[in-house]
Formats: structure tokens, C-alpha cells, sequence
């Protein structure tokens, strides 16, 4: 059975046509209003985005959705959980600090911000799912008390799932940082030859695992957590992972973990996704490079696979930016996130999820 996504686009010709009006639209279209009862403790997860990062999905918009629940008569709190790597996001006092400052305060958002998970990550609840790599998985503990959750996820590239959406927005931004390990099973190597000695990486690791040794990068298997923001900074590309054995199993595991971040919340759980300046990688980057395509629009649907499935058709349907870090795939049709991180299958996401009953990739299109 198909699930229904429902699509805005960004076109405008009238105020009634405000994409903050469609925002809302899509909301009440997609039947959010259904999983919001009075007094619901609703979690509107999202990523406020690292320091120097402005590709995140504009408090206005949040906002929008903020309202909407408060006319169900339910309780919004504005959510994210701490990173594993070091950053602005890797503790709660930094992390509401940052949110702050990228406009997710209460004056303009109407909201107030909750880090999931605590003030150092150690707020969790073990959820059991019974699944291919994982019996149970750890969830942020107030992710997991909340009655009900709206996801607001940045459709956009990443190094290593070839591109972030509702799933990963579970899976990783739903996890505290002991869940993140738990899904980051891949560990870098350095690939001595390309490497300069330049010690971009090492500045970089949050566990000290990397040392330059005469004048190449080493780094330790057993500190390494798997965090990949050496990957992220090198700049001769000198760092890399096993794509054929550990990717496939690191997708599946965040896949899994997208599940169990929702499986105590059925029929409770609604998604939108922004096709918004959709940038090669992930909003953790303390910068923004170009959109690989044009905007798009904004989906809504309850099925989290069939709204990155349609995600993932939209933008690869548009015709690619040429000045961008897009290299390959710029023609209608061809995989854009492929086209960025060539080694990379981000449909395997939507395969698994699919496979293990987190939704369907079978999707209707409507247009609002």
C-alpha cells in the first residue's frame, strides 16, 4: 500500500501563498492534527546546525509547526541531542548556546529548547527491538518520555549515508552520544601515501586517537569511535573507510536505530522534510558549501520511508548545479548524492527500513 506524502512547492503569487502559510497547510494536510492530543508532551526534533553552519531549516518555519501544536492544545519543546565529536553541540549548555544564537529562542520560535539527552549525554532509555544487529538501542531520555514528536529534517548530502533525511534524523539525532558509537561501527584508515603530515585530522578527534608519526597520520583502532570528522577535514582526501563490509552494516544499524526511536510512539509520529539549499553535506559542518540543485519544496507524510524515498526522487529529478561540489549525475534523473560522494548507495537506507517495517517507499504524491 502506498503511503501519502504531501508536497508544497516554493512558488508564490499571492500572501496566501507565503511559504509559512504552506508550512501550516501541510501540517493540517497530512494529518498531523491526529497525533497531538491536549496536554502531549510533543518533541519537534531537529538540528540546530554547528557554529558557522546556516543551511539548517529556518526557525520561521519552525515556528509554524510550534503553532500548529499549540492548537491541538499540545505541549511543543524544541529538541536535538549532543554529539560525539567536539563542537558547538557536544554538551547541553553549548548546545542550547548555539540554538540560541541560530534563532531557535523562545521569542522567535515560541518554544522552549530541551536537549534530549542531558547535560553530557547520559539521559537515555534502553528501547527493545529485536532486530538484525540490535536487541535493544539507547534513546535519549527525553525523546523517549515525550508523548508524541513532529521531525523537521534538512534534506541534503552526507559523507558516508549519501544523504540525511527522516531517517537519519532518527536514528543519529534521536541517539545520545553512547547510540551514536553504537551505530558508528566503521573505523578510518589513513592512507599513508596521500597523507602530508598536515595534522588537520588530529586537531579534529575527539578521543585523541590520531597522531602524526613521521610525518603521516596514524590512527588508533581501539580509541577511534568512528566519528568520521577526520574524513570530514582532510584536505588530500588521505583518510577513508571500508565502503563494501562496514558501510552496508553502519547503514542498517542506523536504520535500526531509527526504529527504535519511534516504535513506543505509534501513530504519534509525524515528518516534514525541507528541500531547501541542499547542500552536499550535513548541517554538523561548521560551514555551508553551495546547493548541489534548486530548491524544492516542503513534504509532509507519517511514513518516514516514504517521505525520504520521494525526498530522494525530487532531487534527483532536478538538473544539477555545475558550480557546485556536485562532479557527476548534474542530468534530470541521475543520483545527485552519488554525483558528491560517489562511493556512496544513500537508497540503502530506504531498502532496510522498508525491509525491517519502519515504513514503505511506495508513495502517492499530493500536491497541496
Amino acid at each position: 500500500m502506498k503511503s501519502p506524502v504531501y508536497f508544497a512547492s516554493l512558488r508564490a503569487f499571492s500572501d496566501k501563498e507565503a511559504t509559512t502559510s504552506k508550512v501550516q497547510r501541510l501540517f493540517e494536510q497530512a494529518g498531523f492534527t491526529d497525533l497531538v492530543a491536549p496536554h502531549d508532551k510533543t518533541a519537534v526534533k531537529l538540528h540546530f546546525g554547528e557554529t558557522g553552519n546556516d543551511g539548517f531549516i529556518s526557525p520561521v518555519y519552525v515556528r509554524q509547526v510550534v503553532e500548529k501544536i499549540k492548537s491541538c492544545g499540545g505541549l511543543p519543546f524544541l529538541t536535538d541531542t549532543n554529539t560525539l565529536y567536539l563542537g558547538s553541540r557536544s554538551n547541553a549548555v553549548e548546545h542550547i548556546g548555539t540554538a540560541i544564537l541560530h534563532g531557535f529562542d523562545f521569542a522567535v520560535a515560541g518554544a522552549p529548547v530541551i536537549i534530549a539527552d542531558g547535560l553530557n549525554g547520559r539521559n537515555l532509555r534502553k528501547v527493545r527491538i529485536d532486530k538484525n544487529h540490535f536487541e535493544e538501542v539507547s534513546i535519549a531520555g527525553d525523546i523517549a518520555a515525550a508523548d508524541g514528536m513532529i521531525v523537521l529534517s534538512h534534506f541534503k548530502g552526507h559523507i558516508v549515508s549519501g544523504f540525511g533525511g527522516a531517517i537519519k534524523n532518527l536514528a543519529m539525532g534521536c541517539a545520545p552520544p553512547e547510540g551514536k558509537r553504537a551505530q558508528h561501527n566503521a573505523r578510518p584508515f589513513t592512507i599513508t601515501e596521500n597523507c602530508t603530515g598536515c595534522a588537520s585530522c588530529m586537531r579534529v578527534c575527539p578521543k585523541k586517537a590520531i597522531r602524526i608519526v613521521k610525518k603521516k597520520s596514524h590512527i588508533d583502532q581501539e580509541l577511534c569511535i568512528g566519528c568520521f570528522e577526520c574524513m570530514h577535514v582532510c584536505p588530500e582526501h588521505a583518510i577513508d573507510i571500508d565502503w563494501e563490509t562496514e558501510i552496508p552494516q553502519f547503514m542498517e544499524r542506523m536504520v535500526e536505530y531509527a526504529y527504535g526511536a519511534v516504535c513506543e510512539k505509534k501513530n504519534k509520529v509525524g515528518y516534514m522534510n525541507f528541500l531547501i539549499r541542499i547542500t552536499p553535506d550535513c548541517d554538523c559542518f561548521p560551514f555551508s558549501d553551495a546547493p548541489i540543485v534548486p530548491d524544492i519544496g516542503i513534504l509532509a507524510s507519517k511514513d518516514p520511508v516514504a517521505i525520504d524515498a520521494a525526498s530522494f526522487d525530487l532531487v534527483n529529478q532536478q538538473q544539477g548545479y555545475s558550480d557546485s561540489l556536485l562532479t557527476t549525475h548534474h542530468h534530470a534523473g541521475g543520483d545527485k548524492f552519488k554525483g558528491v560522494h560517489e562511493q556512496t548507495d544513500g537508497y540503502r537506507q530506504v531498502r532496510y527500513a522498508e525491509e525491517i517495517g519502519l515504513g514503505s517507499s511506495s508513495y502517492d504524491l499530493v500536491r497541496i
